[in-house]
């Protein structure tokens, strides 16, 4: 055999095996032996082996290749992996519903419904064809690059299929339509999302194996599902026989309707659920949730209730998302697991900022195949509502299959020995002072050296959320605080080899490789510096408010509380704490020393014509061409201000569809009143 019949030989096989593939994975269609299929597989690694430059990245030998890696890379997406809001009854759903129709009451709603797995959501990336990357949610805006690993899952194409005119045709799709769904499937980039799933059989399997074997057990198929795909070592992966089911895609190829996305995906070669269903009106939607509930423990996967997603997807801009949750979609959880267990004793946990959280030792009992052993109480507010003393018999469920708490209490099964819980007077940490302000339910230890908050601050300081720093987790921070190597964040950045060497769990190659992942962190984006600092009342979306408003830390820090109060989103509490903050000498000091250690990346200003330099502009009512995060960010690019209420000091106010009282306000008020036509004239 020459070469080029060799190369025509493998391209012929490779098809050969794609379409085989697609039979089995998608179609659910043996029309060839596995043994035949096995046969093929070998016949083009032959060839291969013999002709090794004409190995290609989405020849089927290539699902594991390559040495175990050191690290996972970040992968930015190209659009947030946003969370869902949940709900757990008909009333909730029914009232997401209404939510709705208060923002677009003209709409007609009507639904496409997903099973939503437990396993763990990954973006796939296809360029020309041809798998090229593939990462996990992360915090939603960054993810890690787990190609190597999801290249094994013997259910995601290396190369997409490419649909045939018909099948698009029958989907709803038009000449023009099918022409750039297949040139982009062929030519372009095309961003499939979904979810990598461990079956209830392998699950069981394994655990088998394991067993004999003397290792540690898989928890659960979800454990076992997301474990295997932060694997470093790809084979570890391959042998855990992870599947994978599609459920949207980013790339716009003229889908209307959600439910075409999951037709479209069918068509380029994935799985989808089969069990997923059209529902016309939202009494569907909860008939077929409870029809699902009876049924799903004959699936072959874990599934913890189903994903409603409002159909067509023209509505999406006018819903928006709320803080990280699109208002399009919504989670219709299962009834939480339950069982009874007993309330050994009720301890206090201490949070990075002093707050006193009760938490519950139960005797440990197996909720949903997961053993708990804790549960939180909140609060005293929480303890009187439920009424729970120590020694009693209590109803605990995994809220959403994730945060145990506990439901209820049985007084009945009282023996007159339990106990009531008082909170501590004082930090059973370091002994300070522990008060309740009025305005807060909260309990706080009033000391500012307490050993628990310093630990939980330097926790969430490095934290995923914070500055990153892999390698520095818990037990480490506590061994580092022990010896008396670190006491607060910028101590950190002190650390060397040889402080690390002589510790336990530290040998020459971790000690460098954790100075390494530090070193990264000493260049960091403003707002995940904001975000890692540990402000009371400051979480990621506030980072982000502050970040985009003043541009620099500088600024931040001189900013009076009423310049902060000013900023959307930012009320009159959280503006005192930031300010507060940043005047407090001992937090100044901090600040200084991490400043000197770190470079921050200030968010690139965008250049626009200051046409609203100076006004203060007011939104009501819903626009249809732009969200309302995108029309006050449009504002603010062009020197405005956004605010929430009219006063005799708005400038201009935006009115959409169904417009409010504000409407009305600025009439009264003779303040210029534009539509949304005008505004964006405006602004393009």
């Amino acid at each position: 055999m020459t070469k080029q019949e060799a190369r025509e030989r493998i391209e012929k096989l490779k098809e050969e095996i794609r379409h085989h593939s697609y039979l089995y994975h998608v179609r659910d269609k043996i029309d060839i032996s596995d043994a035949a299929w096995d046969s093929l597989k070998h016949e083009l690694a032959e060839l291969e082996k013999e002709y090794p430059d004409l190995v290609t990245p989405d020849s089927p030998t290539q699902r594991i290749s390559g040495r175990p890696l050191e690290e996972f890379k970040k992968a930015p997406h190209s659009q947030p992996m946003l969370s869902l809001q949940d709900a757990f009854s008909e009333e909730e759903v029914k009232e997401w519903e209404g939510r709705i129709q208060k923002i677009i009451p003209s709409a007609k709603l009507d639904y496409f419904c997903e099973l939503k797995m437990d396993g763990l959501a990954v973006s796939l990336i296809y360029e020309k064809g041809v798998f090229l990357r593939g990462a996990t949610r992360g915090d939603g805006r960054i993810g890690e690059d787990v190609t190597q690993n999801l290249r094994t899952i013997q259910s995601i194409p290396l190369r997409l299929r490419l649909p045939e005119k018909k099948e698009l045709k029958e989907i709803g799709f038009n000449e023009a339509e099918i022409k750039k769904i297949i040139s982009t499937a062929e030519k372009g980039k095309i961003e499939i999302r979904g979810e990598a799933i461990m079956t209830g059989r392998v699950f069981e399997e394994l655990n088998r194996k394991y067993k004999k074997e003397g290792k540690a057990l898989l928890a659960n198929p979800r454990n076992g599902a997301a474990g295997s795909i932060r694997q470093l070592d790809p084979k570890i992966t391959a042998e855990r026989q992870l599947d994978f089911f599609a459920y949207a895609f980013v790339t716009d190829l003229g889908q209307k309707r959600h439910e075409q996305e999951h037709e479209i995906v069918k068509t380029l070669g994935f799985k989808v659920a089969p069990q997923n269903r059209y529902c016309e009106n939202i009494e569907e939607v909860i008939k077929f949730q409870k029809e699902i509930a009876e049924k799903r423990e004959k699936f072959p996967f874990e599934c913890d209730g189903m994903v409603i997603v409002v159909n067509e997807n023209s509505l999406r801009g006018r819903l928006g998302v709320v803080g990280k949750a699109p208002r399009w979609m919504l989670a219709y959880k299962f009834a939480a697991a339950e069982a009874t267990t007993i309330v050994e004793d009720i301890v206090v946990n201490i949070g990075r900022t002093g707050v006193l959280t009760p938490v519950a030792v139960l005797k440990p009992v197996s909720v949903a195949g997961v053993t708990i052993r804790h549960a939180t109480l909140h609060n005293m507010d929480e303890i009187k509502r439920l009424g729970v003393k120590i020694g009693d018999t209590v109803i605990v469920r995994r809220a959403g299959d994730v945060i145990p708490e506990i439901v209820q209490v049985l007084p009945k099964l009282r023996t007159g020995k339990e106990k009531e819980f008082k909170m501590p007077r004082e930090c059973p940490i370091c002994g300070g002072k522990v008060i309740k302000n009025k305005n807060e339910v909260a309990w706080r230890c009033e000391s500012r050296d307490c050993f628990a908050i310093t630990r939980r601050q330097l926790m969430h300081f490095v934290s995923r959320q914070g500055m990153d720093i892999e390698g520095l987790g818990e037990k480490i921070i506590d061994q580092l605080l022990k010896e008396g190597l670190i006491s607060e964040a910028p101590d950190i950045y002190d650390l060397e080899e040889g402080d690390l060497l002589p510790l336990e769990r530290f040998a020459e190659k971790s000690a460098k490789n954790l100075i390494e992942s530090i070193d990264k962190s000493r260049q960091a984006p403003l707002v995940k510096f904001l975000n890692a600092l540990g402000i009371l009342h400051v979480g990621e979306e506030t980072a982000i408010d502050l970040a985009n408003h003043f541009g620099d830390i500088e600024k931040i820090r001189k900013a009076e509380p009423e310049e902060i109060n000013a900023i959307p989103n930012i009320g009159e509490v959280v503006a005192k704490s930031i300010s507060g903050w940043f005047r407090d000498e001992k937090k100044e000091k901090m600040l200084n020393r991490l400043l000197k250690e770190i470079k921050l990346e200030n968010p690139k200003p965008v250049r626009r014509k200051q046409i609203l330099k100076g006004m203060t502009v007011v939104l009501t009512g819903e626009l249809a061409g732009l969200t309302r995060e995108q029309a006050k960010e449009a504002v603010r690019q062009r020197g405005g201000d956004v605010s929430s209420s009219v006063s005799a000091e708005t400038d201009l106010v935006v009115v959409g569809n169904e417009p409010g009282s504000k409407f009305d306000k600025a009439k009264e008020l003779g303040i210029k009143i534009i539509d949304e036509k005008e505004f964006l004239k405006m602004i393009k």
